[in-house]
């Protein structure tokens, strides 16, 4: 039996153990805390300062339907767009169900990861573990290994002049928890991502006043429904330009993003989505005062590049985003720079003997990442066993030239962007590796309800069970019924009022009325003022 090490027990690590049972591989999970969850798994303590996790009040930004895994709808009761209590729920739910717990093992981290001597002919791989808890080291050999670590890694901090000269606190997003101490404090949050968005609503409830500096401003798109449902196969569809117009228009009718001072040169397909339904009213009530990029910092405030100063400082909050990496590998497997890495559709090194290591998760989506992830392992495994095969070093090599000028030319020169991939797009051609791309056409002709909504309606993961290796059964009443599980958290109260049925029989007659003047004026003979139908019955 194949034996795979999987680095990490966050939801790309819980994808890829399943992944591997199903493929009938033995799985061995290192986790280097003591529990799983990764980055979702909230905790109080810094019992891990390295490791980073959700703030206490983070709400993921992609609805429940669209950041499933593919054949485990969230339950319908969840909220579509869940607080942290709830995704690290629906992990447990998930390790529950596929019986996982079993494949992980706490509290050892990986310190290296290194070719065999025959790793030519045999491609396995020598991974040293080290015991967190004794402090002792062992090395183990396997068939293959997934790298599930994520993106989330080393805090990246911009170099701003005087920043080590300021005497207030200083702190990355990445060790934020709650805005305890931030009571009656005067705040800077650096950064307007979506981690910057989240601390600067958070913060203005608690500060006496926060400022949020941005270097381009973003659009902000809200969170609701139906909001990342409207990610269709239809819309991709839209050319860029015009879906650029549109989703603007669609932005500012919620508020003016040039009155408010976020507008940003770009459109709002060209850079990763802000999503923050409070921010907006957080600046207008100016519990938030929006700022552009900071020019230095003295030891007590901070001087912007329009010129304007802010005094009496006591906090700075960087918002920056990370720099990812691979220590634990040599140079000559995975070699990163400035956040840009060479893997084939950002999984597999191109230039190995053997395709028997694979990255998961290393990417940046329009959309949710655990049914990334998880066709991604769902690839990674069938290429270990033999089932499915990569193209030749030159057409990989190729591809990841392709796509990197295709990025450049797409989005925003930026660290954030080196591995950002468009959600449907992405997802179809990892599908079509190993055969698991929904045909539209089979659809049209052997079902042509589920064809409509998978079409038309949202694209969620369910969608690349349909047929191929590895389908489920369940996936197309997953698909059929996405809605009401949409609908039934909402169902709390009997909202139906009189006055809602009084529109609902005027909307009705208005509508009636207007198909029978239609209806009578085509039919009309204006010469006689009859019918005309009328004439042919006599």
């Amino acid at each position: 039996m194949v034996r795979v090490a999987i680095l990490g027990a966050g939801a790309s690590g819980l994808a890829a153990i399943k992944c591997c049972l199903d493929e009938g591989l033995d799985p061995v999970c290192f986790e280097m805390t003591d529990t799983f969850g990764g980055l979702w798994r909230y905790r109080e303590d810094n019992k891990y300062p390295e490791l980073g996790c959700v703030f206490k009040s983070t709400v993921i930004n992609t609805s429940k339907e669209m950041m499933a895994f593919s054949d485990f709808p969230c339950p319908k009761e969840f909220a579509n767009f869940m607080h942290n209590r709830k995704v690290s729920n629906y992990y447990e739910l998930y390790v529950e169900k596929f019986d996982l717990l079993k494949h992980i093992y706490f509290n050892n981290s990986i310190t290296s990861v290194a070719k065999t001597p025959d790793f030519a002919t045999s491609g396995r791989w020598d991974v040293e573990v080290k015991d967190e808890l004794t402090g002792s080291v062992k090395t183990e050999t396997f068939d293959a290994v997934l790298v599930c670590n994520g993106h989330h890694a080393e805090p990246y901090y911009p170099e701003f002049p005087g920043l080590g000269e300021f005497e207030g606190r200083k702190v990355h997003s990445h060790y934020y928890r709650t805005p305890d101490e931030y009571r009656d404090k005067r705040v800077v949050v650096i950064g307007i991502g979506n981690s910057g968005g989240d601390a600067a609503v958070e913060l203005s409830r608690w500060a006496s006043q926060v400022y949020l500096s941005t270097r381009r401003g973003s659009w902000i798109f809200q969170r609701g429904i139906p909001g990342d449902l409207q990610t269709t196969r239809a819309s991709t569809l839209i050319p860029r330009w015009l879906g650029n117009r549109l989703i603007a228009k669609q932005l500012n009718a919620i508020f003016d993003h040039k009155l408010y001072g976020l507008q940003p040169k770009h459109m709002p397909l060209d850079c990763h989505p802000m999503a923050n339904s409070d921010l907006p009213d957080r600046v207008v009530n100016g519990t938030v005062i929006v700022k552009p990029d900071i020019a230095r910092f003295t030891k007590t405030g901070v001087e912007f590049e329009d010129g304007t100063t802010e005094d009496n400082i006591d906090a700075v909050i960087v918002a920056t985003g990370y720099t990812f990496g691979y220590p634990f590998l040599s140079e000559s497997v995975i070699k990163v720079e400035d956040n840009k890495v060479s893997l084939y559709k950002f999984v597999f090194p191109p230039d190995l003997e053997r395709p028997t290591l694979a990255v998961i998760g290393l990417v940046q989506p329009w959309g949710a990442i655990n049914p990334i992830s998880e066709l991604q392992s769902r690839w990674a495994v069938r290429v270990f066993s033999g089932k499915a095969k990569l193209p030749s070093d030159i057409d990989m090599h190729w591809d990841i030239a392709a796509r990197r000028l295709e990025m450049e030319g797409r989005y925003l020169a930026s660290r954030r962007h080196t591995i950002e991939v468009e959600y449907i797009d992405y997802m179809d051609q990892v599908a079509k590796e190993f055969g698991v791309k929904p045909s539209l056409p089979w659809l049209l002709f052997t079902d042509p309800r589920l064809f409509l909504s998978c079409a038309f309606g949202p694209c969620v993961p369910y969608q690349y069970r349909i047929h191929g290796p590895g389908n489920w059964r369940g996936a197309r009443e997953a698909i059929m019924t996405v809605w009401d599980r949409v609908e039934a958290p909402f169902q709390t109260r009997d909202a139906a009022t009189e006055e809602s049925t009084f529109f609902k029989k005027a909307l009705l007659l208005i509508t009636s009325v207007g198909v029978g003047v239609v209806v009578v004026s085509r039919y009309t003979n204006f010469k006689t003022g009859m019918p005309a139908f009328i004439g042919h019955l006599s």
